[in-house]
């Protein structure tokens, strides 16, 4: 299973793929790519929104992933920037649907819950235990790469969890 994550954000939206190999007896995690789009503050909205279609969809194109997953919106005390963020994952989720993949959301808490095992945990935490669970040898930059590396490995044990429980 070949998984595509995204942290969206307003001024980096973080990406990853997460390959896993379940052909061994211990399935094992390959982390594939992990990056992000970087956001010109001076650009109006509809420029920066362009700019995440555009290179997501490339990155999907490039990488052939089975599904997207992606962090669900979390309630803000700042509603313009509640707003914003959803704008970025609105032009995220269409980015998938254009390429005809399925989009699984997730909530911070059970993201972090699925890579730490501690579903208040630091990013920090989040940050060592995506490098752990990927055996690199420190954790991926910028945060917003780990971040989105977490959600796709958070799809995979839930995928996996869900495929256990069928059998």
């Amino acid at each position: 299973m070949r998984v595509f994550g995204i942290d969206c954000g307003t001024e980096f939206t973080g990406y990853g793929v997460v390959e896993v190999d379940d052909t061994a007896r211990i399935p094992k995690l390959r982390p594939l790519c992990a990056g992000a789009v970087r956001l010109n503050k001076k650009d109006r909205a509809p420029v920066r929104l362009l700019q995440v279609y555009v290179e997501l969809s490339a990155l999907l194109q490039l990488w052939q992933p089975e599904v997207v997953a992606i962090e669900e919106v979390f309630f803000s005390a700042n509603a313009k920037s509640a707003l914003k963020l959803g704008q970025v994952r609105g032009v995220a989720m269409l980015a998938a649907a254009n390429c005809g993949l399925l989009v699984a959301e997730y909530a911070p808490l059970t993201i972090k819950s699925s890579v730490v095992g501690y579903g208040l945990a630091a990013k920090e935490q989040v940050q060592f235990m995506v490098a752990r669970l990927l055996d690199l040898e420190e954790a991926p930059k910028p945060a917003d790469a780990a971040d989105a590396l977490a959600i796709a490995i958070c799809h995979i044990h839930h995928a996996q969890t869900a495929e256990h429980m069928r059998r």
